[in-house]
């Protein structure tokens, strides 16, 4: 029966993928509807066909293929997921503040879990960067779009169905009577567990995060065809800018580490479903499933901090009123990481049992791989040394990002040393060393980048004292949170537990108070992330209109960029047709 029932999963794929090939090969031009960058309509290079308007309302973001829309429908799904994340910690860690159960239990406590880390990493982290890609890269390239704006949307729409799928477990709780359960796995879905499990919220989240895989793949490929194919005529590979530096080694990175992920989630589906043995002791065993998710995995942690890091390059010379220190060595220390990222996988691997020779040389690589971090930290802070800075909440958020990776990295080497690694193995040190890159460095970069360019994008500037309020809070309540988390993991508390009643009453004490420490931490930088978003919405609808095409005054050090140059050409065409800004009585700009 298992044997028939893979055969017509075979032919049933193959019947699918054959039809999809040839609904595509009756498209006449993927390139077809390019909007460009001038503000005007849709031209099809080759077909000729053009549209001079964009489709109003919900149907122009429906259908839309510039890359600017695309970005912006990005950025509002990943703050969306991001939200969701944040939600689900907020209520474990309420549920850790005391020792005992309280009010939601090990099982929703574990389903948050798994829900929060899932969707912070590929819901939040890889379409928050894909955001600032879409909408960015072209415009830093001097590019009429991204070179396939059809599948540019295709990978984006793939991602509603995801987080459908993942999340799709706690509706379904409700609506089956508790037959369908949110995913319990963590994560990182070690197998004998994941297997064993036999609620079908598994399935559907491994389905979501097959579709995931799919569209940062879709997206990887095209911004590596943009990068190479779509540069403006002045813009040599030794003038790129640092961000499409970081945006086409992550895209490599995607190419190589998320279609093994998918093979993996697909074997795990097999075992199951269908009783494959991929990961059972008989067949490939549980530690195959480790060895093909940490290859996937750590080069993740990569992509989704190499493009932060772009950002911070970009950012923070603008507001320190000097050039990137060092740009070839951070180009270079970019390309390394990428390179050394996939030499790293087995140190999450090294209390397995792994052979001690095998051990060894992967500790020696993840050594390695903290010089090129330490290079661009090194040039981060000498950029600064001695320029001229400018404290707004771009830059601001650029300090905190240096000051939390020091932190997160720090951490991290003492991790990649096997005996200290066994130690502290599967502790909250690890949480918290993880938390201080996620959160700590990742979010923080992509607020620097939301402030950064938040006047080209909507035109008006943020509340500039409400801005700062969330930096402060943000800053306050992650170092507090994630270093009561390192403590916790030096005394031995074990992560993913809901509960921590042990039989040393000094222990318990000493856990209970450090987790109400990361608890008060918590919210402080969730009240933080409130601020954010209310300064983000009233300051689109009702904000100060920006008053020049260069609102960061970057012309005066020579550090105006491109993107600000095409953001001052759509003023001056908005101006001259009659656009928003008009002069009153008294000649003054509103």
């Amino acid at each position: 029966m298992v044997e028939a029932g893979q055969i017509a999963l075979t032919v049933v794929m193959g019947v699918l993928l054959f039809g999809v090939a040839a609904f595509l090969s009756r498209l006449e031009d993927w390139r077809s509807y390019t909007p460009l960058t001038t503000g005007g309509g849709y031209v099809g290079e080759q077909t000729g066909q053009v549209h001079h308007e964009k489709p109003a309302g919900i149907v122009r973001w429906l259908t839309t293929v510039d890359h600017k829309d695309i970005g912006i429908l990005y950025g509002i799904y990943g703050l969306f997921a991001f939200a969701w994340g944040g939600i689900a910690v907020l209520l474990m860690r309420a549920e850790l503040a005391a020792p005992a159960e309280n009010f939601i239990g090990a099982n929703f406590y574990n389903s948050l879990l798994t829900t929060h880390g899932i969707t912070m990493l590929f819901l939040f982290g890889t379409p928050i960067i894909a955001a600032f890609g879409n909408y960015f890269v072209p415009l830093l390239i001097d590019a009429d779009d991204m070179a396939f704006p059809r599948i540019n949307a295709i990978a984006f729409w793939l991602l509603p169905p995801a987080a459908i799928l993942i999340w799709a477990g706690f509706p379904l709780a409700t609506l089956t009577s508790g037959d369908v359960q949110p995913a319990q796995t963590a994560w990182t879905m070690y197998t004998p567990l994941s297997v064993e499990q036999t609620n079908p919220g598994v399935d559907l989240m491994l389905l979501g995060l097959h579709l995931s895989g799919v569209s940062a793949t879709m997206g990887a490929i095209n911004f590596i065809a943009t990068i190479f194919t779509e540069r403006g005529d002045d813009v040599g590979w030794e003038n790129l800018d640092i961000f499409s530096w970081t945006m086409i080694t992550q895209s490599g990175l995607i190419l190589f580490s998320f279609p093994l992920l998918g093979s993996a989630l697909v074997m795990l589906l097999l075992d199951r479903n269908f009783g494959t043995l991929f990961f059972a002791a008989e067949g490939g065993g549980p530690i195959l499933w480790q060895h093909l998710f940490w290859f996937f995995g750590h080069p993740e942690v990569y992509i989704l901090v190499l493009p932060p890091m772009g950002l911070v390059s970009l950012i923070l010379p603008r507001f320190s009123g000097r050039k990137l220190f060092g740009f070839k060595f951070v180009v270079y220390s970019t390309l390394a990481i990428g390179v050394l990222s996939f030499g790293v996988w087995a140190h999450h691997m090294f209390a397995t049992g792994i052979d001690p020779r095998i051990r060894a040389s992967f500790m020696a690589v993840s050594l390695a791989i903290a010089v090129p971090s330490a290079v661009k930290t090194f040039n981060w802070i000498t950029t600064m040394w001695n320029g001229r800075l400018r404290l707004t909440a771009p830059m601001l958020f650029c300090i905190g990002f240096v000051q939390n990776f020091i932190i997160g990295g720090v951490t991290g080497v003492f991790l990649a040393s096997i005996p200290v690694d066994l130690v502290l193995h599967d502790t909250y040190y690890v949480v918290g060393h993880f938390h201080f890159i996620v959160m700590g460095a990742i979010a923080v970069a992509g607020f620097a980048g939301i402030y950064y360019w938040f006047p080209l994008v909507t035109g008006r500037m943020y509340q500039r004292t409400l801005a700062k309020w969330h930096f402060w809070l943000t800053m306050i309540g992650s170092n507090v949170t994630f270093i009561a988390m390192l403590l916790l993991g030096y005394g031995g508390m074990p992560r993913r537990y809901a509960t921590y009643v042990f039989g040393n009453s000094e222990l318990v004490s000493m856990f209970t108070n450090l987790h109400i420490i990361a608890t008060v931490g918590a919210f402080i930088m969730g009240f933080g992330q409130l601020i954010f978003v209310y300064n983000l919405v009233t300051s689109w609808l009702e904000g100060a209109r920006v008053r020049s095409g260069d609102p960061w005054d970057l012309e005066d050090d020579g550090m105006k960029t491109k993107e600000w140059t095409w953001f001052e050409r759509k003023r001056e065409t908005a101006l001259a047709d009659g656009g928003e800004e008009v002069a009153t009585d008294g000649g003054e700009r509103e």
